[in-house]
């Protein structure tokens, strides 16, 4: 007589990786309202993005919810993995991002996210951290690009922090993540030259070195309202670092699809908005046109992740235990 097979509840292998997804569009939504400022785009691009992103945001967050009222010891799993420790941040990051885009549209939502975005990135941070210098033994195959997510996180806290009103502590979040970007850029640069080359599967979170200055050029603006020496040097960084993956891109499209792939989205994001926010500031042509490049790039990632991602739900590929 066989024995009856429980049936497989999918959400026990649903990753906290799939918030990538939310910053990859939430990003989309913010370059499209740059590109308005800057260039004149129609504003209903940017709105059907927001809105977009906050039904993602809100499915992903029901199910990822879900799964830690149902399978505590999966998320302990997760949390306890070297890697996609780095990736709980990201629920944080997200809603800072969303509360970035409502600025526009409802200081009081804005206000509120942006508090429990905050609140939620702090504590996130100290807890990654501490479990980077606790007692957990790291390898240096264990660290990575995606390393910077949890601490250098905390540059997106100024750019809603500084137009609601919250300078000093989007000073704190700021200077916290610039710190850590330099600790961290050591240590991923290392890994990265002098041992073994990263897994197929993560090699795509090389993007997120532009993610950091990018995103800090934008802070720093928000802050300071200013394009100086520093500022510059923020985002020139950025585009060195585009230039340095970009000598990659041989290796990237031998690898199979990945929620990993998402981390192509939110930094390229990043680095659109920057050369908008620069080109608008200063009247630069030639940023104008690398935002321009930039944002129909950006476009094109964004839609074909989820084609992809859609087509792998489709195809039970994604959700299934590693």
């Amino acid at each position: 007589m066989q024995k009856e097979h429980q049936p497989v509840d999918r959400l026990e292998n649903f990753p906290v990786t799939f918030f990538a997804v939310v910053m990859g569009m939430l990003g989309l939504t913010l370059a499209a309202h740059a590109a308005e400022t800057a260039i004149g785009l129609p504003s209903l691009v940017s709105l059907v993005a927001l809105a977009a992103s906050a039904v993602i945001l809100l499915v992903v967050s029901v199910l990822y919810a879900t799964k830690y009222f149902r399978h505590r010891p999966a998320v302990a799993e997760e949390w306890a993995h070297p890697v996609k420790i780095a990736f709980f941040p990201t629920i944080s990051i997200s809603v800072l991002l969303l509360a970035v885009a409502l600025v526009p549209y409802s200081r009081g939502v804005a206000t509120a996210l942006w508090i429990v975005g905050a609140v939620a990135q702090g504590a996130l941070t100290l807890s990654v951290v501490a479990n980077w210098i606790g007692h957990r033994p790291f390898q240096p195959i264990h660290i990575g690009p995606a390393w910077f997510i949890p601490a250098v996180g905390n540059v997106v806290v100024p750019v809603a922090g500084a137009q609601l009103g919250f300078i000093e502590i989007s000073w704190l979040f700021f200077s916290a993540g610039l710190i850590f970007w330099i600790i961290l850029l050591t240590l991923v640069m290392n890994r990265l030259i002098f041992h073994d080359p990263l897994p197929g599967r993560l090699l795509p979170t090389l993007v997120i070195l532009i993610a950091p200055p990018a995103v800090a050029f934008v802070a720093y603006f928000r802050l300071t309202g200013e394009i100086d020496v520093f500022a510059r040097i923020l985002i020139n960084s950025g585009y060195v670092f585009a230039a340095v993956v970009m000598t990659q891109f041989s290796k990237f499209v031998r690898l199979p699809f990945a929620l990993s792939w998402w981390a192509l989205s939110f930094p390229v994001a990043a680095l659109t908005i920057a050369s908008f926010v620069y080109a608008h500031a200063t009247g630069s042509a030639a940023h104008e046109f690398i935002a321009g490049f930039l944002f129909a790039a950006l476009a094109v990632i964004v839609a074909v992740l989820l084609y992809r991602t859609a087509r792998a739900i489709q195809a039970r590929q994604i959700c299934v235990p590693e």
